[in-house]
């Protein structure tokens, strides 16, 4: 067992309050979907039934549904007589990821300047930003990834809308296993954290349209990046 993966069952541990006493496949799905978000287990780790279970204190019969849940997600795969392991996404699997992105937030952030769109608050996106930030003051990428993930939901949920909000909390727990094909990931995240302040204060000054541009502008050059990056990780990996 690896150092990471050691780290990632005893994080599992102190999660097993949160399941209480009527630990459910979907909670469980929950808990593991923001342990992969947040990386603890990163692309092509296997998930061990009796090691997770254990540290969760939950039946093989729960995980294994918890599993399935995440299957459906394209987060898991499960492999004959190997086991569920964590997805490693292909070129393709981004592209499609970067399509549903362009569709939901700029449509998220294009409604707030319509006559009669929804009354939107931006404590969640100003957090996200401030959070970026201080992760990067501390040469923390990986809370610095977080930060963008928490960012970019708290833009789809400017649409006041639990469906979307649902839908992109999977997108982009999906997104955040492609950050890992980055070698450097300083490179990678420190250039978008002004980005995203730059769309904060378009969206503070009540420019939606600024916004929206900011934002197209800003998805087209991270989508390209990670393809780019594709090519070299398959080099560095074997892929």
């Amino acid at each position: 067992m690896t150092a990471e993966t050691g780290r990632a069952l005893s994080e599992l541990i102190a999660d097993r309050a949160l399941l209480g006493r009527t630990g459910t496949a979907e909670r469980v799905a929950d808990i593991l979907r923001e342990r992969i978000a947040r990386g603890f287990f990163p692309p092509g780790s296997r998930l061990s039934e009796e090691r997770i279970g254990n540290a969760l204190s939950i039946s093989r019969n729960t995980l294994r549904e918890a599993f399935r849940l995440l299957t459906h997600e394209r987060l898991v795969v499960h492999r004959l007589n190997r086991g569920a392991f964590v997805r490693v996404l292909t070129a393709d699997d981004i592209g499609d990821i970067y399509r549903v992105r362009l569709l939901v937030e700029c449509a998220a952030v294009r409604d707030l300047g319509e006559p009669g769109g929804p009354p939107y608050a931006l404590e969640a996106v100003a957090a996200a930003v401030a959070d970026g930030e201080e992760a990067a003051a501390r040469d923390d990428w990986a809370l610095c990834g977080t930060a963008d993930i928490h960012f970019h939901q708290a833009l789809a949920g400017l649409a006041g809308s639990e469906r979307l909000d649902d839908l992109m909390r999977g997108v982009l727990a999906e997104l955040r296993l492609a950050f890992h094909v980055m070698g450097d990931p300083r490179r990678f995240h420190e250039p978008y954290l002004s980005r995203n302040r730059d769309i904060l204060t378009a969206l503070e000054s009540a420019d939606a349209a600024g916004a929206e541009r900011l934002l197209g502008f800003y998805l087209e050059d991270s989508r390209r990046q990670l393809i780019e990056a594709y090519p070299a990780h398959a080099a560095r990996t074997g892929d």
